[in-house]
């Protein structure tokens, strides 16, 4: 398994998340095609952008309904930063958007520290040091790993969310990103 694709929503880290996957040796492809993203080996929902605007260009291209589709069948899914907070079912960034309801759970804005959370954190379990950049953060009872109090790591059936974005993460998250991918 070389293939991996990276949804295209319009925004988004697609261009660090395919340098990420080239380095390990994997074959990515961006797309928003239901059929690809349905199909495809493993999909990644990267992060970066807005929650509204992603969500509209999810919906219009109808890729929303495909990875409902893709998590419903137990296909792998891999959601960074954004695409984490997007699988949810809804957030409270610009003025509040449904997800993707592929987890429950909501997203809200950070309420103390720094806004945003910009720089290396270490992820409990474990104290691997990742690299953070978010203004939200999801509440879930699918949160298996916290950094700073805070969600880090969600699991629900097939689907797997970080909040801290591997593809900028070093050697910690290649190494993240290589045992997600090697598991399929």
């Amino acid at each position: 398994m070389n293939d991996v694709v990276v949804v295209d929503y319009g925004a988004g880290n697609t261009r660090s998340v395919g340098a990420a996957l080239a380095h390990l040796g994997y074959r990515s492809t961006v797309s928003a095609d239901p059929a690809v993203l349905r199909d495809a080996p493993y999909v990644i929902l990267p992060g970066v952008g807005s929650a509204r605007s992603a969500m509209a260009h999810l919906s219009a291209t109808r890729a929303a309904s495909a990875l409902r589709d893709r998590v419903d069948v137990g296909a792998p899914l891999l959601g960074i930063c954004l695409g984490l907070q997007l699988a949810l079912e809804s957030s409270e960034e610009d003025g509040g958007v449904d997800g993707l309801g592929l987890v429950t759970g909501r997203v809200t804005r950070l309420g103390e520290g720094r806004i945003p959370r910009l720089g290396w954190a270490a992820v409990e379990p474990g104290g691997e040091v990742y690299y953070f950049a978010h203004s939200y953060v999801a509440h879930t009872t699918a949160s298996v790993a916290t950094s700073e109090g805070l969600t880090a790591i969600v699991r629900s059936g097939s689907f797997l969310g970080v909040q801290f974005h591997p593809e900028k993460s070093g050697d910690a998250g290649l190494r993240f990103l290589d045992q997600c991918l090697s598991r399929v």
